[in-house]
């Protein structure tokens, strides 16, 4: 089913309603998402609750209450039309197999490109949210595996608003044991040097950061630079670090802003100075560093990634993208990095780069999943409404599922994926709740596992604010992400959301709470929004 239609507990489907321009509510309306800092781009540069999983290869989880989609797709009459009390609370959608399919995502831009607009005194776009980025901005305590693969955690708190609660699906790869056990890296770094790229936080941070993370690198990490205006150049072809790191260093100093940005010049230009600079054995990437502000040349990403489809598919050269600059074309750096099996990140600042390029990159520049999906079935017999928040552009065919030629997300090690639901319990329901089951091919031999874990209803926590504060920050980050994009006709508002001030006001405790600076920032950002926030009438709560 498409991205643009919901589904209903009768298995029915209906275009959501179409994008419109509107006056903006932030905190003062139906909810507020938020999805910190996650998974940064390439996966690195230097160094759950109540959930039960099981590993095995290929296998579903759940006992007979509906499991995830059959090898074969199957068909079967819609049920009727729903019955019992019709919901008042906010409109939600399980389909007739209550089943919820989606391609794992750790991109975290649009909460990076949100905190950057609203320092500087303006609301983002509601089209750039993208809640799920803003849960998966922050870090997680889920349990991690022993092995490579994934950790399944199973956890959720009812809400204020009827029988309608918040379900958590937490999955966590496990961290290398150390960097020098990752393989070799082949970094070809795209640089968008158009004259947009002068203005101060763009050009000059990717200079900055780069030299920093050539110094961090291994000698048998391996770097080419391709730079791009009005036309695309290999400034220097793959370079084997060791005793070239004052090689790279001068092509990095030599950077400068010039004219257009034919940012598809870049790509292809990128991807064949890669393949003609394949490594075997190594992590061959393409890294995209620009402002998405494409002038000149292809300007649609699915045009520019069909032209190096070849280069993508055949030597699994992935695509990972650095969003800089204040006027930023998130939805093509976005497209780019989906379709392109990749991920993207924002960088507003240079704390921000130096993360990005010198710890994280390194730390993390091997995969440890190909293809991953997630699928979570709802127990009809307890579940009455489900939907899941976000992953609007993520979502996969219940039946493919399983069909390993469907594009799914790339993780790395170390990292966490959040998915959160908004449920609505059957009246006096009790039992089994859900079983969520992560899907992904081995990086190295494409074969297949499967890892499963369930929630019951008597492990619900009886409130969001009772849960752990883990927990609480994901229902933070999702109200906030849910309030920045409220007044669009195409998304239906949380339940259970709090009021503009007191959800600043839980931000600020929680940040106390866990002393963690990226939950501070988030509080940061919610009272930045909430002072900015331009409704009228129920603003002043």
């Amino acid at each position: 089913m498409g991205k643009n239609h919901t589904r209903t507990a009768a298995g029915t489907s209906r275009p959501r309603g179409s994008a419109r321009a509107v006056t903006r509510r932030v905190l003062g309306g139906p909810l507020l998402a938020l999805t910190v800092a996650g998974a940064v781009l390439l996966t690195g540069c230097g160094a759950g609750s109540g959930g039960n999983s099981s590993d095995g290869a290929d296998k579903s989880g759940g006992r007979n209450l509906p499991l995830p989609a059959p090898r074969q797709p199957t068909g079967g009459a819609a049920e009727g039309e729903k019955q019992g009390e019709q919901s008042d609370a906010p409109e939600a959608t399980p389909s007739a197999d209550y089943l919820s399919t989606f391609a794992l995502d750790v991109d975290t831009a649009s909460y990076g490109y949100a905190r950057r607009t609203l320092a500087g005194g303006r609301l983002p776009d509601p089209s750039t949210v993208r809640p799920e980025e803003f849960v998966n901005s922050f870090r997680q305590d889920y349990p991690r595996p022993d092995g490579n693969g994934f950790s399944v955690s199973v956890d959720g708190a009812r809400t204020d608003d009827g029988r309608w609660s918040l379900v958590r699906v937490g999955l966590a790869t496990r961290p290398a044991d150390s960097e020098r056990e990752r393989p070799p890296a082949a970094l070809t770094f795209v640089i968008d040097i158009s004259g947009s790229m002068a203005e101060p936080g763009r050009l000059d941070l990717a200079r900055e950061s780069l030299g920093t993370m050539t110094d961090r690198l291994r000698d048998d990490d391996s770097v080419a630079l391709v730079t791009f205006s009005d036309e695309a150049e290999t400034v220097l072809p793959m370079t084997r670090l060791g005793d070239h790191r004052a090689r790279v260093h001068r092509a990095i100093a030599a950077l400068e802003p010039d004219d257009s940005t034919n940012l598809g010049a870049g790509v292809r230009t990128g991807y064949a100075t890669a393949v003609h600079g394949l490594r075997e054995g190594a992590t061959n990437r393409v890294v995209l560093i620009s402002d998405g502000l494409a002038n000149t040349g292809d300007t649609d990403a699915d045009t520019i990634l069909e032209r190096i489809s070849s280069a993508r598919r055949e030597h699994g050269i992935t695509l990972f993208g650095v969003g800089v600059g204040s006027d930023y074309g998130d939805a093509l750096m976005e497209r780019l990095a989906d379709k392109g099996d990749g991920h993207t990140t924002y960088v507003a600042g240079r704390d921000d780069a130096l993360t990005v390029f010198c710890d994280q990159l390194p730390q993390n520049i091997d995969l440890t999943a190909r293809d991953a999906k997630a699928q979570v079935a709802f127990d009809p017999e307890t579940v009455e409404q489900f939907r899941l928040i976000g992953y609007d552009d993520r979502k996969v065919a219940d039946e493919d599922f399983r069909d390993d030629r469907v594009d799914g997300g790339e993780v790395g090690p170390g990292h966490t994926v959040t998915a959160l639901y908004a449920v609505r319990t059957r009246p006096g329901a009790s039992g089994h709740l859900a079983t969520a089951t992560v899907r992904w091919l081995d990086p190295a031999s494409r074969a297949p596992h499967e890892e499963s874990g369930s929630l019951e209803t008597g492990d619900l926590h009886g409130g969001v604010w009772d849960s752990p504060s883990s927990f609480q920050v994901t229902a933070v980050a999702a109200y906030f992400a849910d309030a920045l994009r409220s007044g669009d006709a195409r998304w239906n508002s949380l339940p259970g959301v709090p009021p503009p001030g007191e959800l600043a006001s839980r931000a600020r405790a929680l940040a106390n709470l866990t002393e963690d600076e990226d939950v501070s920032a988030l509080a940061t950002a919610i009272g930045q929004a909430r002072d900015l926030d331009v409704c009228s009438g129920d603003c002043a709560r």
